[in-house]
Parts: structure tokens; sequence; C-alpha cells
């Protein structure tokens, strides 16, 4: 099977791919495991010896692997560079952490010693998506394989030249041979690495679909997944909330990656009070958006990455105009590219509310008080993120422990962070990838005890 790679913005080929044998992925498969025997016995100070190497390449060449994620994915490049700089900064992370995070955890007992290892488990399989092509990889990876693993990476087809320039760097930066391999394949492999007895736990970051598929091939085969989903966060504003930065931050927050993010606000709940203050500011900032090719350095919305995403978000906003919402801005649609757009009076009876938008779709969503706000955000099949803004923080954090959301953030937008961990609730998958959890995501806690 071949791969096309096409420039969202103008419809150019970028690239063909030719998908691996059968007996080319065996070989990959067994490679893995040859190379976990080494590679899991070498010392911890040479695996983070050669991930902060990968760091270092990754700055160097980060305008060339900039271009490559724009030209495939229709990125701003600005944006796509901040991504390689976000990379780099995950490699430095856990080449600084990774000694205290992987430490024996002595615990007493009765016994004369007893304690916990953290050991690598084998070879892990991350199948990523597009839309972040390098810091999906790179916050999986990091841990992973500084904590003693082999990785098998499986991209988004749309990507496969990020994925070539990924595997690029570990190699530059002297990774042994199989301890990062990436696959050019079609999804419908995917069982057959999952069943492999090389390969032990399965890392996802994609569509619900895509996660139930995984997870499901996870658990025939009795292997750990990890699972990053879809998101539909919401973004509260309250009556007592400073209005313009809370209209700054909300349009960063839905208009980065044109859209593009699982932990973009994408509900938009302000109480009454500030609701036109908030609606009409925010329309005129995105309005103000320079829209564009994604090679400017200037564009700050680009392209949606294929098209037949562009279609899905114009259904969903027609479809929420069909239902009532109004329209204050954008709404049209062409090839690959669709305007930002707001919608106001959305309920939950609609699309823009229910389903996650992948694209610039802001729903403006009028609530009477902050507990109904709480209650609105609430209510989603979702649970990735929150953000809350409020001049009252004290007050904002007794609603911490009300929300299931896997992160809440006040007077910020939802964002990731090398040095905290990061995962949903609900539809928007489980476990946790960053910080110290996502190091211990993937390996054997072993409890040691010494009569």
């Amino acid at each position: 099977m071949e791969f096309q790679s096409v420039n969202p913005y103008n419809g150019k080929h970028i690239a063909a791919y030719t998908s691996l044998t059968s007996k080319e992925l065996d070989e990959k498969l067994n490679q893995s495991a040859e190379a976990f025997k080494d590679w899991r016995n070498q010392p911890l100070s040479y695996r983070t010896k050669l991930i902060r190497k990968a760091g270092e390449i990754l700055l160097e060449n980060k305008k060339k692997y900039a271009k490559t994620i724009t030209l495939e994915m229709g990125k701003p490049i600005t944006e796509a560079i901040a991504e390689i700089e976000k990379c780099a900064w995950v490699c430095d992370y856990y080449a600084q952490h990774a000694e205290a995070f992987l430490a024996v955890e002595e615990i007493k007992t009765d016994a004369s010693k007893s304690f916990v290892r953290h050991d690598p488990m084998g070879t892990i399989f991350a199948v990523m998506p597009w839309n972040f092509p390098f810091w999906q990889v790179f916050r999986f990876a990091a841990p992973t394989l500084t904590a003693g693993n082999t990785a098998l990476l499986k991209h988004a087809p749309n990507v496969f030249g990020c994925a070539l320039k990924i595997e690029e760097v570990f190699i530059k930066a002297g990774f042994p041979k199989g301890v990062f391999q990436n696959l050019i394949i079609h999804h419908e492999e995917s069982e057959k690495i999952i069943a492999h007895k090389t390969v032990k736990a399965v890392s996802l970051t994609g569509s619900e679909k895509a996660g139930a598929a995984v997870s499901q091939l996870a658990s025939k085969y009795i292997k750990k997944s990890l699972l990053e989903l879809g998101g539909s966060n919401a973004f509260i504003v309250l009556a007592d909330a400073d209005v313009d930065l809370a209209v700054n931050t909300a349009v960063q927050a839905r208009m980065t990656n044109s859209g593009q993010s699982c932990i973009a606000a994408k509900r938009f709940i302000i109480v009454d009070s500030v609701y036109d203050e908030f609606v009409t500011k925010f329309t005129e900032k995105a309005s103000r958006l320079k829209v564009g090719n994604p090679i400017l350095k200037d564009t700050q919305i680009g392209t949606l990455a294929r098209k037949d995403l562009a279609d899905q978000l114009q259904k969903q906003v027609q479809d929420s105009l069909k239902k009532g919402a109004e329209l204050l801005l954008g709404g049209k649609q062409d090839n690959c590219f669709h305007e930002p757009t707001v919608l106001g009076k959305v309920t939950p009876e609609m699309p823009a509310f229910t389903e996650e938008t992948f694209g610039p779709l802001a729903a403006m969503i009028q609530v009477n008080s902050t507990e109904e706000a709480f209650a609105v955000a609430e209510n989603s099949k979702f649970g990735l993120g929150l953000s809350v803004f409020t001049k009252d923080t004290k007050k904002a954090l007794t609603y911490a422990a009300q929300t299931s959301d896997g992160a809440f953030f006040v007077n910020e937008l939802v964002k990731s962070d090398p040095r905290l961990p990061f995962g949903g609730t609900k539809n928007s998958g489980f476990g946790r990838e960053l910080g110290k959890d996502g190091m211990l995501e993937f390996v054997n806690r072993k409890t040691v005890y010494v009569k």
C-alpha cells in the first residue's frame, strides 16, 4: 500500500510512502525485542544522556522540522517552531528528573527489607495523531525510552514525513538500533502488533473511535493501554472575571493550531451579566486573526489538516444553526480552509455543545449563575480539562473537587506541561502522561520483600 502526503493549503503532492511488507514488520518487531535486552540494562545515566542529546538535535533543526509539520498538516509555522521547542523541553525535563522518578522506594514493613523498584516493561506500541505530530510522540517517547523501554511508532498517514524526521532525531542522538522505530503501516496492522509477544503495552492519542478499537484489542490480548482521546473543554467566565484577560486567553485557547487540539477550549460558558461584553470582545478579536498561508510567519489561522475535517466542522456549524444558534462570525468553508467561527446562544441540544468540534469554532453559552456554569460544564461525555475565570480564586478552587475533568485551570487556558500529569476522564480516555506519572505508566512497579 502507498500513502500520499499532500499539502492541505495548496493541494500539492509532497511525498509518497510505501507500507512495510509483513516480513519487514516482523523484522522490526523482532529487532525491538532484541534491542530491549541490552537497552534495559544500560545505565540510566547513559539513557538520560541520549534523551538530552535528542533535545539538542531538535533545537538545532527546529526550522527544518517545523517546516515539515506546516507542509504536511497546515500548522502556522510559528506554532510549529514552538512545538519543536516544547519537544526539546520534555526531553531535557526527563533527562533531569528520571533518576528521582525511577528511584527505589523503601517501604517499612515487618520484613528486614522491602521496597518497590521500577523496571521497564519491554516494547511499547504508540499510535499517534496528526495535530501535534512531534509533541504527541515526544511526550510519550521521552519518559518511555528513558525508563528503559523500546518503542514502535504508528503515526497518522498524513504526517509520515514527520514520523521519519522523529526517527531521524533518535538516530542522530545515538540511540541504539531498534530502540525507537517508525512503522509505515495501515491501521489494520495494529492488531498484529498489539498481539505480538514483544509488545507489552499500547499508548494511543486520537479519536474516540480509534481509542475504543485499540482499547478493545489491548484487552483482548491482556495488554495495558493508555488513551488520550477527544475533549470538549469548558471555559467558564464568572461575573467577577477580568473580561479582557478572559477574552485574550479564550481566543488563544480556541484558535491555536486553527482549533485542532483536544485540549482547546470549545464550550464558552458565560454568566449572563458579562455575556454580551465577553462575546462582543471575543468576536472582534477573533475577526482580526491573520488568515493565510501557514508557511508565512504572520499567519495565525491556516487550513485544517484535511478536507474531510473541514467538512465535518461545517456540518456541525450548519446543524447547530438549524437548531437555533446565532452566527456571530464566519461560518464558511473553502476546501480545507474553515473560517474562524463564533456561534451565540448555543444550547445542549446542538452539535456545537455535545460533539467535539475540531477546528476554529467557538460555542457561546449563556448561564444565570456560577452553580449553573459548573453544572453545564459537567454536562459532557468528555472530561479532559476545564478553565474558570474569576477574581475570587479561593472560591474557584472549591469547585475543583466537584468537577470530573482531568485538569482544572484557574485564570489560564488548559495546557500540557512536562512537569504536570496530563490526561482525561470519561470519553476523554484514561491514564496519565507527563510528570512523574507519565514515566511510571510504562514501568513494572515491582515489590521486593526480604524476610
